[in-house]
């Protein structure tokens, strides 16, 4: 039996401040007061009789005990988040027909996911899923190709297709690994080009108007089409990049050789969006956006926010 005062809530604040080293930004991620998240920790700490964080230093750092706790306490929320997500009961057993669209930022490892869950609802439907990017999935919804489409937004509105926000997703820069400092990144990138995003993509076009904003005149040179391959180059030291964190978190296999940085200008985001035709407006894309939101917190933002915990309140959902 779990000793009292050990709470679902007690092991999130916890983790929250093992990333961030910093009370004001874990209650930044978890919705709390910093006056209740410094309790929760104080009612965790009493319960297992133990210091878990040094809160002499700052930020702040684990104690050894800390750390143990730390890897069991991860694995927990882990499995409680993946069973919260998978367990979702959406009533789609009475379609015919669901065809959907999933931006290929999500391929890796959302998508899968989303696809058994929703192949276990769909018990006499005809089921199409397909990934592309996201300016191919905005033109396949609005031409009525598809039922439902997740994708970032383009800003605009469409008559006969309603739009249900998910998540905010902050630009980031990414550069090659220790080339540059945080409070001089541009200059340290000066000798190195601008990578940019094949023009025609939704993200490319986002980035180039704010640049435009910042009145940044970046040497056109490189234009790549794959993301992977994009951060490829920024891992070999051939430039450096702007991307966004679902980016950053789907090229895994770079992220040692590369660093991620705050914006250096004007900080700006993009919205992930889930659209349906205004023919499918009910149960049917409000069951399936809030299965993706849960998704999104469990497989991008809280593995994100532990490689990049100065997203926390950056990096987030958006609640319906």
């Amino acid at each position: 039996m779990l000793s009292k005062g050990v709470t679902l809530r007690g092991l999130e604040v916890f983790e929250a401040l093992a990333a961030t080293g910093s009370v004001a930004q874990a209650a930044t991620m978890t919705g709390l007061s910093q006056p209740a998240v410094s309790q929760q920790l104080r009612n965790l700490e009493t319960a297992l009789a133990t210091d878990l964080i040094n809160h002499g230093k700052r930020p702040m750092r684990l104690t050894p005990a800390g750390q143990s706790f730390l890897a069991r306490a991860e694995a927990a929320l882990s499995q409680l988040r993946l069973a919260q997500s998978e367990l979702t009961v959406m009533d789609l057993a009475h379609l015919s027909a669901l065809s959907i669209g999933v931006i290929d930022d999500f391929e890796n490892d959302l998508t899968p996911r989303l696809v058994t869950i929703l192949a276990d609802s769909l018990t006499r439907c005809k089921f199409t899923l397909a990934t592309a990017p996201s300016h191919e999935i905005l033109r396949s919804i609005r031409d009525k190709s598809l039922h439902i489409a997740i994708s970032a937004s383009d800003g605009t509105m469409n008559d006969g297709v309603l739009e249900y926000p998910l998540a905010r997703d902050p630009f980031i820069l990414v550069a090659p690994k220790g080339l540059t400092q945080q409070n001089d990144v541009l200059n340290g990138l000066s000798h190195l080009p601008f990578l940019r995003y094949e023009r025609d993509q939704l993200i490319s076009r986002q980035i180039e108007a704010h640049l435009a904003r910042q009145k940044l005149n970046l040497v056109d040179r490189f234009e790549i089409g794959s993301h992977l391959a994009l951060m490829a180059m920024v891992a070999r030291g051939i430039g450096w990049t702007v991307t966004t964190p679902l980016g950053f978190m789907r090229a895994g296999r770079f992220h040692d050789q590369v660093d991620a940085f705050p914006l250096p200008f004007a900080p700006f985001s993009r919205t992930i969006s889930l659209y349906a035709s205004a023919d499918w407006a009910g149960n049917v894309p409000t069951d399936v956006s809030q299965t993706m939101r849960r998704l999104i917190q469990t497989h991008v933002i809280d593995p994100a926010l532990g490689h990049l915990p100065w997203l926390a309140g950056e990096l987030r959902l958006i609640e319906a």
